[in-house]
């Protein structure tokens, strides 16, 4: 068992594997730099699932390597095994017991001794979800409707304040996941987690955002009022497009204040056709959650003059490569990944589906509402 996932690395090797891994690099710099193959190495990788294992540390009564030196050398002399434990401050028994479990006087031998109680001393902490089954229950429960380990820990924790006995950490939900030896939650279950990743990958790069459209009498964001800023009032929303294959769009809008979602399905990204679509959903909103409207630099926008004069909601619009300032539409659309993976032909989808995936979306609950949920967030606004 000790040697599964460990491709003939030494414990020194295993650390520098583990700090490498952490630091950035992929599994190919790091084969190179250790001379192994790049599947050796994603082998303990993935085994693991990414997840460096926590550093082991002796006993604090466990003999140690000078004790076992001194151990080998009494034998070679003939000390007996009272005279052996005297010199090392040990109980006979200790002794009598090391040298027994090592093969006796006959084949003992110090470093051979210590590697193997070293493996022997191996011994893997239960998994919290493993010994709660209730637990666990409620966890593979939420998973299957596609909540983040995150949302379920804090829901968790909102739900059953009084029970300590479900409570769990979304680290310990991720590491029942990627750790194929704990063998507590389902393959499957990967699937429905938003980046369906099977392992933890060390935080990379950003990648680069759109050039900037051409905008006419465009609203910098910089004159977006202070209620705006601040997410105090609702009824402001932030946009974007998610696109697939075969020139597919749709658009996505989310409410600041509640990060309530909306999918629009839309026939063209030209800027007539994304304005009219647009501008048929806004106007179905009740009047208090028609305020603004914040987006991107793109051309699918460049008739925003059209969309506040039929919905009276004023379009502002961000700094060139500054998607931050759509943060919460961002973020959504990351979700979205989730059900429409790049490489999808969104036009595949009606807006039926689209609304299935909103309210999906929208009754899960989001950590910077206090794992409330968008939906009951945005029903609390309109009472």
């Amino acid at each position: 068992m000790g040697k599964i996932g460990r491709p003939g690395l030494s414990r020194q090797k295993r650390i520098e594997l583990w700090a490498r891994w952490k630091s950035g690099q992929c599994a190919s710099d790091i084969a190179r730099a250790l001379e192994r193959t790049k599947g050796a190495i994603h082998h303990v990788l993935a085994f693991n699932g990414g997840i460096p294992p926590v550093a082991r540390r002796r006993g604090p009564m466990a003999l140690m390597l000078d004790e076992r030196e001194e151990i080998s050398r009494g034998i070679a002399a003939g000390q007996s095994i009272r005279r052996i434990a005297s010199s090392l401050g040990r109980s006979p028994s200790t002794v009598s017991r090391e040298i027994t479990r090592h093969g006796g006087r006959e084949s003992y031998r110090a470093t051979e001794a210590d590697g193997r109680a070293w493996e022997l001393a191996l011994r893997p902490k239960p998994c919290r979800l493993a010994g709660h089954p209730e637990l666990r229950w409620r966890v593979i429960e939420k998973l299957a409707l596609d909540w983040s380990p995150e949302q379920i820990s804090g829901w968790l924790k909102r739900e059953f304040p009084a029970d300590e006995g479900l409570r769990v950490s979304h680290e310990t939900i991720y590491r029942s996941l990627f750790v194929q030896a704990r063998g507590v939650l389902k393959k499957e279950l990967l699937g429905h987690l938003r980046a369906g990743r099977r392992m933890r990958y060390p935080k990379g790069g950003t990648t680069p955002s759109r050039l900037p459209g051409q905008l006419v009498d465009a609203v910098s964001i910089r004159e977006r009022p202070a209620e705006i800023e601040d997410r105090a009032v609702p009824g402001h929303w932030e946009g974007d497009l998610l696109s697939g294959t075969n020139n597919s769009h749709m658009a996505t809008l989310v409410e600041r204040h509640s990060r309530f979602a909306m999918l629009i399905k839309l026939p063209g990204k030209d800027s007539a056709s994304v304005v009219a679509a647009l501008s048929k959903q806004v106007r179905q909103l009740p009047l208090q959650l028609r305020r603004s409207l914040t987006w991107d630099r793109g051309k699918e926008m460049a008739e925003h003059k059209n969309f506040t004069i039929a919905t009276d909601v004023q379009v502002y619009f961000c700094d060139p490569r500054s998607p931050w300032q759509r943060g919460s539409n961002e973020n959504t659309n990351g979700l979205l990944r989730q059900y429409f993976p790049k490489g999808t032909d969104l036009s595949a989808y009606s807006q039926a589906y689209l609304n299935k995936i909103a309210l999906r979306l929208n009754q899960r609950p989001r950590k910077t509402l206090g794992f409330e949920t968008p939906a009951d967030r945005l029903q609390a606004v309109l009472r």
